[in-house]
């Protein structure tokens, strides 16, 4: 009744870390509503442009810190392949070692460790069992890329991954507890010879030992190191071992029909659901009306765009990503990536002429463009693959599972400060394409956009600039639009010159303080500020962001995919 009541409280502080989360959500929606509203008409905005000191204090020491001073998405890099991982920010770190202290507490409390050795192993055995496959269910949920957390809470998937890797140590840690908790007792009484065979011929035992097995190996190869380097070996044996764990568990809690198999059995439903989705995505958005057509241009600093000109159309918003699939190029494989730019067109290789409203809708297709930088493994392939084509341009097969994300919209900020670095750009135009129509249709609050993009070459120009043409050419961009490229590793003064006074280059990087500090100085409204780019990038404007809470109200937002 313990271990039952236990649980129950477990998930009910999971479920009320949720709801109190979803208010948070909900009354952050409320209030930049109000605002950009309350801003469609009010050029000066100098109401929302003053911070509050409390919610400043929270945003500079809290929700926005890393651990320590600096350092919080720049991997620490060992190999072009391999490295240890990023670090979680202080509020996270907060939630993990409190909810890491709840679970030690629960798998503790009340049990006589000071009496019989044998009474004391025998509930810490149940204790531990009953916590490890209770958390199993927030560990699956976390793991869903359909997650309808992730729109509920405004959390990022990518801070779900990480929620997901610390929740299953803590699924493992206890497994392991449970599993060695009942080694002891049963060697105290028979010894260990007997207890080990003992265990290996009862089945219930024995599937008991293999879902333990499965956890711990789950954990070390989910590690960063093994998860980088082989990606594509490091998610078929996850998903394998997941699929093993849960089996292994589920032989163990029925054939001994124990109690604990009613926190297991949401489990199956919640991974089959997941995978459900992903897969009806993926048939719906490539599959009938002609399939999908995918075009790779190969372009220069090693990076390819891929254009995707999908089965059905597709609603569009800003911030949107998804996972691809090149099955000529890496059969299982699949990557996030920011969506650049999408456009709806008319498929005019139709056969027969529109006749009613489902023709016309047939006809509409929608292209999804990509930018891909070749870095190792499945990149580096369809990089070469497309470089070796004439003129750099290859038909293939790719399939979109998506879209995911676009929780962060920029609407409600006089001031937007947009950096990029690298092919992170693709993440920021749409933002930019967004806004600046927003701008001539008086539909956002936004007055001033600027636009930082930090390259290595004035050729890596070249990833956008269809799109930044078109940008260019918006009615009222000059007004509200300015963009700043800073390029890193010029081959000659001659490379750099500012088109114009909206549009200026400059070499080598950029002070992000600096740049901050100097609109903060003369920002409009409420400011926000996206970053999306290499981990050293995304610090320093996190550190600039911090720095200036109190001297506006600014609002940082970090757009990083961690796998």
């Amino acid at each position: 009744m313990e271990n039952e009541a236990l649980s129950n409280y477990l998930l009910v502080i999971c479920g009320s870390l949720a709801v109190v989360l979803i208010v948070w959500r909900v009354t952050h929606v409320i209030v930049t509503y109000v605002r950009m509203v309350a801003c469609l008409t009010n050029d000066t905005q100098r109401y929302f442009a003053y911070p509050s000191t409390k919610v400043s204090w929270f945003k500079r020491n809290i929700l926005y810190s890393p651990i320590f001073s600096k350092r919080r998405n720049r991997e620490f890099q060992l190999s072009s392949v391999a490295n240890m991982g990023t670090l979680p920010t202080r509020l996270q770190l907060l939630f993990l070692l409190g909810y890491l202290a709840t679970n030690v507490a629960f798998c503790v409390i009340n049990i006589p460790f000071a009496g019989s050795f044998s009474d004391a192993g025998r509930q810490l055995r149940n204790r531990s069992g009953t916590l490890a496959t209770v958390n199993m269910i927030p560990l699956f949920i976390m793991a869903g890329r359909n997650n309808p957390l992730i729109n509920w809470l405004g959390i990022s998937f990518d801070t779900f991954n990480l929620l997901h890797r610390w929740f299953g140590r803590i699924v493992a840690a206890e497994a392991l507890c449970h599993t060695l908790a009942f080694y002891a007792v049963s060697a105290q009484a028979k010894g260990w010879d007997v207890a080990v065979r003992g265990s290996l011929a009862v089945p219930y035992l024995m599937w008991g030992f293999i879902a333990t097995c499965a956890f711990v190996a789950l954990t070390i190869q989910a590690a960063s190191i093994s998860r980088h380097a082989f990606y594509e070996t490091f998610k078929i044996m996850h998903i394998g071992l997941a699929a093993l764990a849960v089996a292994g568990l589920y032989y163990h809690l029925n054939l001994k029909d124990l109690p604990q198999l009613k926190w297991l059995i949401p489990v199956i439903p919640i991974w089959i659901a997941d995978r459900l989705a992903r897969f009806t995505r993926i048939a719906w958005h490539n599959f009938g009306c002609g399939g999908t057509k995918t075009l790779v241009e190969a372009l220069p600093g090693n990076a390819c765009r891929v254009t995707v000109t999908m089965a059905r159309p597709w609603t569009f918003k800003p911030g949107q990503h998804a996972y691809l699939y090149l099955p000529t190029i890496s059969l299982w494989q699949s990557h996030p990536f920011s969506l650049a730019w999408s456009e709806e067109a008319e498929d005019l290789n139709g056969e027969k002429l529109a006749m009613n409203r489902q023709d016309v809708l047939a006809m509409r297709k929608t292209t999804m463009s990509y930018v891909i930088r070749a870095r190792t493994g499945a990149t580096d392939t369809l990089y070469q693959r497309a470089a070796s084509q004439p003129e750099g341009r290859l038909w293939t097969t790719c399939f979109v599972e998506g879209p995911y994300g676009g929780v962060h919209k920029m609407h409600s900020y006089g001031t937007v400060m947009l950096f990029a670095g690298g092919v992170g750009i693709t993440h920021q135009v749409p933002h930019v394409r967004d806004l600046v129509a927003g701008y001539a249709n008086g539909t956002v609050a936004t007055r001033k956009i600027i636009l930082v993009w930090i390259i290595q070459s004035p050729e890596h120009l070249e990833w956008i600039r269809p799109w930044m043409t078109e940008i260019l050419a918006m009615d009222k961009r000059r007004e509200c639009l300015r963009i700043m490229l800073f390029v890193s590793r010029p081959r000659s003064t001659k490379e750099i010159h500012s088109p114009s006074s909206t549009v200026q280059m400059f070499p080598g990087r950029p002070n992000i303080e600096t740049l901050i500090g100097i609109e903060m100085e003369q920002h409009i409204g409420a400011m926000g500020v996206s970053v999306c780019g290499p981990g050293g990038l995304s610090d320093e404007v996190r550190q600039a962001v911090r720095r200036k809470q109190y001297n506006g109200h600014v609002d940082f937002v970090d757009e990083a995919f961690s796998w």
